[in-house]
């Protein structure tokens, strides 16, 4: 019996995975896996497409997403391969514009972090309420209460009123963090931006955030890239086969 054809079980396939018995079989039934044939007994009798089919799932994972790598490998399975093909496609569309945002946000975060909070008044009237700071910054007051929350904005209460106002640096971090949030970036490490800009006025901190940023997008696109790679092997090795 050829490797090709030699049966394998669920169990096998979970013990290559590291994963469990019942996912494979749940892989199966949602058509990540091909379909299985059954034993006389009612078992599920796998054999190496199914191994590569894990294989592939597993490689397009990292770089797709889980959804769109399920999505594509059930169109594959099928018979859709032009769906597969524009799943993929829409995934390197999507990076690509993640990356010309990030290039776009960070030149923008580079203007706010050089401009001097105190260069002119948020308005003509003094501080701003915090749904004027919203309206300004197109933003949600509930946004602004997360944020504050957080520890990543500072503003004062006004003694009379007990309304929160933003003074103009509080309107410079609220624009930083809202641009920050834009490319994805954890709010827990927005905080070292905002304390260092407020520190020293260095905007080192905002570089090294754009970078590892960026750095996750090329890590991102080299996994894509091992993915489509393992899908053409899957799918060219499957016709190969089924010619035989």
């Amino acid at each position: 019996m050829s490797r090709t054809d030699a049966a394998l079980r669920p169990v096998d396939l979970a013990r290559m995975a590291g994963v469990s018995t019942q996912q494979i079989r749940n892989y199966v039934d949602a058509g990540i896996l091909p379909p299985a044939a059954r034993t006389p007994a009612g078992y599920r009798r796998l054999d190496d497409r199914h191994r590569r089919a894990l294989v592939t799932y597993r490689a397009l994972m990292p770089g797709y997403g889980a959804e769109t790598a399920r999505e594509v490998m059930r169109a594959v399975h099928d018979e859709d391969i032009a769906l597969a093909l524009t799943l993929v496609n829409a995934g390197h569309a999507a990076l690509h514009d993640q990356r010309l945002s990030l290039e776009a946000a960070g030149k923008a975060l580079e203007v706010v972090a050089e401009q001097t909070p105190d260069a002119a008044p948020p308005s003509r009237s003094g501080p701003l309420r915090i749904g004027e700071v919203a309206a300004r910054l197109g933003l949600r007051t509930s946004a602004l209460r997360v944020w504050e929350s957080a520890g990543l904005l500072r503003p004062r209460r006004d003694r009379s009123t007990g309304y929160r106002v933003y003074g103009p640096s509080d309107v410079r971090d609220a624009r930083m963090i809202d641009l920050l949030r834009q490319v994805r970036y954890p709010l827990p490490q927005i905080r070292p931006v905002l304390d260092g800009l407020r520190r020293t006025g260095s905007s080192e901190a905002l570089r090294t955030v754009i970078a590892r940023r960026q750095e996750g997008l090329a890590q991102r696109a080299t996994a894509m890239l091992e993915g489509s790679c393992r899908l053409h092997h899957y799918l060219t090795e499957n016709g190969s086969a089924e010619d035989r």
